[in-house]
């Protein structure tokens, strides 16, 4: 069979390791594979890349994706997505892998019901695809983030200052709860669940009381930002509140184990599937083994945020 991968929307640590292993088990199958440059944009504007057990060596701890990625908007049009399929058909591609995150598995989910055999394997540092218990790149995150707020901690302890952190998670709070909860934080504010100023003011005036002298804040972007909470929160408690946004770094860098085991077994069953004439579904982490569910049971689905982690989060910080 011609099996072809591409990596679309934002990026996160573990695509590299999937392209890899999707790669080296497809060509111990004796299929051939190929490599899709710039995600979706690539189907359309593009021409697919041999990819062999040498271009694909020495990815497995590298971050980003050797097949780029981009956020192609032109492909909610049906027309594009009709050259997309013309493509597929052309370059005479027998099943397709997508990984990416909720954008790129809709994207996916048209183009199989468009005709196109497609298995999704789901990436987003946010963790938030609904019905599969893991993403890829979201260890990596996390841990990115809790060795930046380590670094932070040595300025806070020393100066005595409260700190907010603002992360990534415009629309999911996973990430800032997991790394909250990872880092000690007094709070964390998330999209999903309204903040109350004054309550974590009394929080952090209470830890203040107890003898502890510096605070950490976790904010997701998508609850506010880093610079109007410290604002607000140093007006209520009289103490100096500085603010650091993460940005970038926290994609970035090598992926972690975690990230790199389930990119492997992600990719494995997703070749399995293909091989056997099964598409249209997404490769998912659930009740501790790798299985498959419809693309559109997943896209029509939400992921909800582990809000009991938070709420032990602020507990453990008291």
């Amino acid at each position: 069979m011609n099996l072809a991968i591409l990596t679309s929307g934002g990026d996160a640590p573990g695509m590299n390791a999937a392209i890899r292993a999707f790669v080296r088990r497809g060509l111990a199958d004796n299929h051939t594979t190929w490599g899709i440059p710039r995600g979706f944009e690539g189907l359309v504007r593009g021409e697919p890349e041999a990819l062999t057990a040498a271009s694909v060596a020495n990815i497995l701890m590298t971050g980003g994706t050797i097949l780029k990625t981009s956020r192609f908007l032109d492909f909610h049009q049906p027309d594009v997505r009709a050259a997309a399929l013309h493509a597929l058909g052309q370059w005479g591609i027998d099943g397709l892998i997508v990984i990416g995150g909720n954008g790129s598995l809709s994207g996916a989910f048209e183009l199989n019901r468009a005709g196109a055999p497609i298995i999704g394997i789901p990436a987003s540092i946010d963790n938030d695809i609904a019905l599969t218990e893991y993403s890829l790149g979201f260890d990596t995150a996390v841990n990115n983030i809790v060795a930046s707020i380590d670094k932070i901690r040595d300025t806070a302890s020393a100066h005595e200052r409260i700190f907010v952190v603002q992360v990534m998670g415009n629309q999911s709070g996973t990430l800032a709860i997991a790394a909250g909860l990872a880092c000690g934080a007094e709070a964390i504010m998330i999209p999903e669940r309204a903040s109350d100023y004054d309550e974590i003011a009394d929080r952090l005036r209470a830890t203040y009381a107890r003898g502890k002298r510096h605070s950490f804040i976790v904010v997701a972007e998508g609850a506010g930002s880093a610079q109007t909470v410290a604002q607000e929160i140093a007006q209520r408690t009289g103490q100096e509140a500085k603010w650091v946004v993460l940005g970038h770094t926290q994609r970035g860098g090598p992926p972690t184990a975690h990230d790199r085991i389930m990119a492997a077994l992600f990719a494995n069953h997703a070749v399995d599937l293909l091989a056997s004439g099964t598409h249209g579904v997404m490769v998912r982490a659930h009740a501790g083994s790798i299985d498959s569910i419809p693309l559109a049971a997943v896209i029509d689905a939400e992921r909800e945020p582990p809000l009991d982690w938070q709420d032990l989060a602020e507990i453990l910080a008291r």
